[in-house]
């Protein structure tokens, strides 16, 4: 998959995968809209400002990839991919057994995957340090393709809806929308329905395999990716029928968000404006239908690595950058759109994760899963009363 690419080849490809964008001299002149293709090949609309700070990113990512060799070469190759690093949390518990610098490079790893990885070592990086790679391991080497082709022609419901979701994922896109994306995107989504017939799948589910495959190049290692996410990396239940998981985090984020941001939190009740109306996407998603695909995929650099605390870090950021404009809202709808367009133009992904890790404040995954126990009993409760009122209209109705 990696090939046996030298650094500088590596990096030479890395280059050529930032074209400077240019917008027509009109459009720099009139301000205009324009239209342009994203490194993963979006077509994203905006201003001319909004090309200038992808200029500024793409350089940004060139300057992060420098670090990254200069790293390779002074601690060896791969030296981010030894066992040891599979979590910070984890170097944390054991540093009694550890040597002093291999809690440094742990250190030195969280603060490298905060700054971003460079896109062509995306899919290395991931597949080993999200623990893909060791589940992975504890299958036969045939699973993938032995799992596709033993549920080929089966139809279930899961499958229906898939079918009926495929034309709908990044309509567009020059290789998602093809048979060809469709293809591979249905053979991910429907094994992993039968892997685990308890998911099955969720709508949702779609856009984040969807992204999975434009960056991991394989659909092997995307659907391995896609395993880790929903068995270890995010908290159970979140795809279920019920959504009973999705429930407990939106709960979960209110919360926070009264913690954390007590101003917006109180002006948003005032207004009697739900956050699950925006933020139920956002974690169904994992933000791959609101923000720009660099921004996305920065977020989920980070949630492979330090988990599903991240997702909160976001969408609590999201806010909090708003906050004065949301504060002189007198609509619903004003909210929406507040948060709707800062969502769609967050091109630059410092912007969010600076706000997100040094203004939101410390939150630990102990810390989250606490308030998810306490959450849980109220929202089976109400998700046990809202079953039987649809039965009993069920009853009714016959």
């Amino acid at each position: 998959m990696f090939g046996t690419q030298s650094k500088r080849d590596l990096a030479l490809e890395l280059q050529a995968q930032f074209p400077i964008l240019r917008p027509s001299i009109h459009a720099r002149r009139a301000n205009l809209t324009v239209k342009f293709q994203d490194l993963y090949g979006f077509t994203v609309e905006g201003n001319v400002d909004d090309v200038n700070v992808l200029n500024e990113v793409r350089e940004k990512v060139r300057q992060q990839g420098r670090v990254w060799w200069a790293l390779e070469a002074s601690k060896g190759a791969n030296w981010y991919l030894q066992p040891q690093f599979s979590s910070l949390s984890e170097g944390i518990a054991l540093k009694s057994s550890l040597k002093f610098s291999a809690l440094a490079n742990a250190i030195t790893l969280k603060k490298l995957i905060r700054k971003g990885i460079p896109p062509v070592l995306r899919p290395k990086v991931w597949f080993s340090l999200s623990g893909a790679a060791k589940k992975k391991s504890t299958v036969p080497e045939s699973y993938y393709n032995d799992l596709t082709k033993a549920v080929e022609g089966k139809v279930t419901p899961a499958t229906r809806q898939i079918d009926h979701d495929l034309p709908r994922t990044f309509p567009g896109h020059p290789w998602l929308d093809t048979p060809e994306g469709h293809a591979a995107l249905r053979r991910v989504l429907v094994g992993y329905s039968f892997r685990d017939s308890d998911v099955g799948y969720c709508q949702g589910l779609n856009y984040v395999a969807a992204l999975l495959l434009l960056v991991m190049k394989t659909e092997e290692d995307a659907f391995w990716m896609l395993a880790v996410l929903l068995e270890n990396v995010l908290v159970s239940d979140c795809y279920t029928n019920n959504l009973s998981g999705c429930h407990v985090e939106q709960r979960v984020f209110k919360d926070l968000l009264a913690k954390k941001c007590p101003r917006i939190a109180a002006h948003l009740e005032a207004l009697e404006f739900d956050v699950s109306l925006v933020a139920t996407e956002w974690f169904l998603c994992l933000f791959s239908k609101s923000l720009p695909s660099e921004t996305t995929l920065r977020v989920w650099d980070v949630l492979f690595y330090e988990g599903a605390k991240v997702l909160f870090h976001a969408a609590l950021a999201i806010f909090k950058m708003k906050e004065e404009e949301l504060l002189l809202t007198h609509q619903v709808g004003d909210v929406i759109n507040i948060l709707q367009r800062t969502t769609h133009h967050l091109f630059e992904p410092d912007d969010l994760l600076t706000v997100a890790f040094d203004k939101i404040g410390f939150m630990t995954t102990n810390t989250i899963s606490k308030q998810r126990k306490k959450q849980e009993p109220e929202v089976m409760k109400e998700l046990d009363q809202r079953l039987r009122r649809l039965n009993s209209l069920r009853e009714d109705d016959k």
